[in-house]
């Protein structure tokens, strides 16, 4: 993806914003609906879900005279039993109003359905819940928006849709789609014929956190313990190393990366994040577990391993509150972290902030990181900035860092993807920022 160039971020945001609509192949089963007797329905049904079965869900359709812009269509097929049928989509839908993400029924069948015009580049992750329980839905409006976060807790992978991906926190998966324009991730899936590196789990000892931390290892094909004279490797150092390595199976990215030449031969050092309290405690911009990464995780593997000490082949790479380490990593550590890879990154962090249990605090002018980068001496970084457009404030805050580095003289580049905060997008864009770091 190419960088955007400063004059663009300036732009309006192009019409993402998804709009309810009737897609043309649920429009044309109402149509055919219309005055059929019960036994036609029954076969204009079974027709209609036979092939939502051959294509998959949800439902991809042009849209006349909108090039730019696809109906997407989402699909449940429910029984006597279904209420009401809740889509949980990842930025696209309003969680204060979770009404207007509801499928309706079409009336005489078995099918529900919720239609939305997305911009085609759009790529996301979603999960389903039907409510099938035995009273009517509550008429007042807070009764039902309660009733329906409740629901969520119970919303899975959709049935139709084969195309998945883990969650956090939780072993129910997460069903994926993206549209045609979509930016391409051609290292995301495995390659049986390429050469597989090694990924390993060791505890390392983290006097800086009060205990040891488990961390993933992963080096390229054909590197061991560092003898024989290999050349010393380019290091990512990458938080939530249970998601990425754990769960996302990423050594399989890094090795199609490294066998077509996109990235070097690296090493990478991937923390786990443990649960939600020791990530809330650890990320952000908290100095010791920086002292973590500098002072014990790098020296614990360079004594193993074949690793670079110069910090110019040195990335320091996160995600969400993530990518607030990686930003104050290299605020606080550039000798050792000379390239900063934040995607989506947490900007109305600061600190002193409570535990979180509710909606993210707001942010009153500058964020608090970035007046840190505008008021400091420029530090030696080479940065790549990404984030999602469905992230509200979260666009502004980046383009105001974007903006604070640039003013510095840092060598940035910036790219703003059409999804939400989301690892169906940032696994596609973690590729693309390290080959933007570290490619040849």
């Amino acid at each position: 993806m190419p960088a955007i160039p400063a004059p663009a971020l300036r732009d309006p945001r192009h019409d993402i914003r998804p709009t309810r609509v009737t897609g043309p192949r649920v429009a044309r089963l109402v149509a055919q609906l219309a005055g059929a007797d019960d036994t036609r329905r029954t076969a204009l049904t079974e027709a209609f879900w036979a092939e939502v079965e051959s294509a998959g869900t949800p439902l991809v359709e042009e849209l006349e005279d909108d090039p730019g812009h696809r109906a997407v269509t989402f699909l449940w097929r429910g029984h006597r039993a279904t209420r009401q049928v809740l889509l949980c989509a990842n930025r696209i839908g309003d969680r204060e109003h979770l009404v207007d993400s509801l499928l309706d029924p079409v009336p005489g069948t078995d099918v529900w359905q919720l239609g939305l015009r997305l911009r085609a580049d759009h790529r996301g992750s979603y999960r389903m819940a039907a409510d099938i329980s035995p009273k009517e839905p509550p008429a007042q409006p807070d009764e039902l928006q309660q009733l329906l976060r409740s629901l969520t807790a119970h919303a899975a992978p959709d049935p139709l849709n084969p195309r998945s991906l883990p969650t956090r926190w939780s072993p129910v998966a997460a069903s994926v789609f993206a549209l045609p324009h979509a930016p391409a991730q051609p290292w995301a899936e495995p390659r049986p014929a390429v050469p597989t590196g090694r990924v390993e789990r060791h505890r390392v000892p983290a006097m800086s956190l009060g205990g040891d931390r488990d961390t993933w290892v992963y080096l390229p094909p054909g590197h061991g313990t560092g003898g024989g004279g290999e050349q010393p490797l380019p290091v990512v150092v990458l938080s939530d190393g249970d998601m990425w390595f754990g769960r996302l199976g990423f050594g399989r990215t890094l090795d199609a990366l490294i066998a077509e030449g996109a990235l070097p031969p690296l090493a990478v050092l991937a923390p786990d994040a443990v649960d939600r309290h020791t990530r809330w405690r650890e990320l952000g911009a908290r100095d010791a577990f920086v002292t973590f990464l500098a002072d014990e995780l790098l020296p614990w593997a360079a004594g193993r391993f074949p690793l670079t000490t110069d910090p110019r082949r040195t990335v320091m790479a996160g995600q969400s509150l993530g990518a607030i380490t990686a930003l104050h990593a290299g605020y606080l550590r550039p000798e050792r972290f000379g390239r900063i890879l934040a995607q989506s990154p947490s900007l109305w962090w600061r600190p002193g902030l409570p535990a979180l249990s509710g909606p993210k605090p707001p942010v009153f002018g500058t964020p608090w990181l970035v007046s840190r980068f505008t008021c400091a001496e420029r530090r030696p970084l080479t940065v790549h900035l990404d984030v999602g457009l469905h992230e509200g404030t979260m666009v502004d805050h980046s383009r105001l860092l974007y903006d604070a580095l640039r003013a510095k003289g840092c060598p940035v580049t910036y790219d703003e993807f059409n999804g939400g905060h989301d690892y169906a997008c940032w696994r596609g864009a973690l590729a693309n920022g390290l080959v933007r770091l570290l490619g040849a």
